[in-house]
């Protein structure tokens, strides 16, 4: 699944960028190399619940990965290269 191609990336920087959760946790995800849940929550002011539903959908497209997926709570997670690769998207797309 690393060698998507650029219509790919394209396509999940849109997804990312049209619900306002998954943009938050993009945006948490630039200051963390490991993140979780409750950190994020905490930083942005969000439901756990809500975050933790954004980072499922993240890691169902392959956008994160879970170093932790044996736990049931205070799991970590950490962006996969295509993660990386839509992040930059985003920032080039988005933030220039």
């Amino acid at each position: 699944m690393d060698s998507m191609n650029e219509t790919s990336i394209d396509e999940l920087s849109v997804w990312v960028v049209s619900v306002d959760r998954r943009l938050l946790l993009m945006e948490a995800m630039k200051n963390h190399t490991i993140i979780k849940a409750s950190d994020i929550a905490h930083e942005t002011n969000r439901s756990t619940q809500n975050i933790s539903r954004a980072l499922r959908e993240f890691e169902n497209k392959g956008l994160i990965k879970c170093l932790t997926p044996e736990k049931t709570t205070w799991k970590k997670y950490v962006l996969t290269s295509i993660g990386k690769k839509v992040m930059k998207k985003i920032d080039d797309e988005y933030y220039d």
